[in-house]
């Protein structure tokens, strides 16, 4: 009897023991974007176990025991990706000195709620571009791996590798060597120092770095067009994270500033505001990406106007709105990588697929767009399993009633929202 219940005892140890039978979600689709491919299918079904996608095919029978979710009413698409949010921070506004305000608790409960409303509104994936409070962005990103607060997958910078003074500092508040140490993790005066801050930033828990090759249009005292870190700093920055298999993104508007960085070996331009046709044909030879966030110039002139922002502000924005929208057109035009990027912060987190519109005036059909924010940015990122439905992949999916081949702007009214096989919405 004793022996019995020994064995009993191991055997229910050992079952214990098992990882637990992966969930398995059976959707039906309507219509379905892939997000790689330029074909619009009807009548698959998405199976998703352990949160990836396990197949796609035609509907038939569901497997046993699976959650069925039915969009047949619906266009399916991958779930979106922002190339370029802050969602750790706080808003843009006319208060120059709000980030120094907000304590580093509160900044990450601020976002908190940006993460929440960015997934809600189909963004099930960001590339989160820097913080004035240096590494709560990565707070912010393990909170959301573990499940503590709902949010999208984030990919983090930690802080921004600036100069001193420069378009990544918290300038025109208090003198900047007065500013909290968080606030300048990433400031660099030579390659040396710039190369320390990159692996300190790496060490600290960022997934790629972010740097400041340019002024800025939201710093006091920076020009847009004015190059900031050098050449060499460039470089330097660059050899520490590739070396760890690291990407790097610029800020750049200026065509010197993004030249000294492409040629620097940064894997993508942010803005790129001032490229002229020079700069777009070194982007192309060298499969450097543009990430341009053409939507928010629109939003900076009118509710900066109405709100009081710093005139500096709303000038460079001025000077930058048409000519970045330009280039963009033209970057299309040439074959340039272009992904989704927004600038979210800058105006409210949440509002980001008005940029899809834009996207499309300037010239993308609404297939490129859509690519650009799904396969396309997922490439841009380096990413095998986000951005597509197809086996492998995570289990992230939106559906809308219309068709956004037809209404683009159908993708700024997502009806519902799935992250990992997870319904959010």
């Amino acid at each position: 009897m004793r022996h019995l219940q020994r064995v009993v005892l191991i055997a229910a140890a050992a079952f214990a023991a098992l990882p637990a039978a992966a969930q398995v979600v059976y959707v039906k689709t309507g219509r379905l974007i892939d997000g790689i491919s330029n074909e619009v299918r009807t009548g698959q079904c998405v199976t998703i176990e352990a949160e990836h996608i396990k197949a796609v095919g035609p509907c038939g029978k569901a497997p046993g025991g699976a959650t069925i979710v039915d969009w047949s009413g619906f266009t399916v698409l991958p779930g979106l990706i922002d190339l370029h949010t802050h969602l750790a921070d706080l808003g843009q506004s006319a208060d120059v000195a709000a980030p120094m305000k907000a304590s580093p608790a509160e900044t990450a409960l601020v976002g908190a709620h940006n993460a929440r409303v960015t997934l809600e509104a189909g963004f099930t994936s960001v590339r989160d571009v820097g913080v004035y409070r240096g590494l709560v962005d990565v707070i912010l990103r393990n909170a959301i791996d573990r499940g503590d607060v709902p949010g999208p997958r984030m990919w983090v910078a930690g802080a921004y590798l600036t100069i001193p003074k420069g378009g990544g500092e918290l300038n025109g508040v208090v003198p900047n060597e007065e500013l909290p140490p968080d606030m300048r993790l990433g400031v660099a005066a030579t390659p040396e120092e710039a190369a320390q801050k990159t692996a300190y930033l790496l060490d600290h828990g960022a997934d790629f770095i972010k740097t400041i090759a340019t002024g800025a249009v939201l710093a006091i005292g920076t020009e847009p067009g004015a190059p900031e870190l050098t050449p060499e700093q460039l470089a330097a920055i660059v050899k520490v994270a590739h070396a760890r298999g690291k990407r790097v993104t610029a800020h750049a508007h200026g065509a010197i500033g993004i030249q000294n960085a492409i040629n620097a070996g940064v894997d993508s331009i942010e803005h790129a505001s001032l490229a002229d046709e020079a700069t777009l044909q070194l982007a192309k030879k060298h499969g450097t990406w543009l990430a341009m966030d053409i939507y928010n110039g629109d939003y900076i002139d009118d509710v900066g106007t109405k709100e009081g922002w710093p005139e500096e502000y709303l000038r460079k924005n001025r000077e930058t709105t048409d000519a970045q929208r330009a280039a963009f057109k033209r970057a299309v035009e040439l074959g340039v990588n272009i992904g989704f990027a927004t600038d979210a912060g800058v105006y409210p987190h949440g509002l980001n697929a008005r940029q899809f519109a834009y996207m499309v005036k300037y010239g993308m059909t609404p297939m490129q767009a859509i690519q650009a924010a799904t396969g396309r940015a997922s490439e841009e990122m380096g990413r095998g399993d986000i951005g597509a439905i197809v086996p492998g992949r995570y289990g992230d999916m939106v559906a809308v009633k219309a068709d956004p081949l037809k209404d683009i702007r159908s993708l700024e009214r997502i009806d519902h929202v799935m992250k990992g096989g997870t319904v959010i919405r």
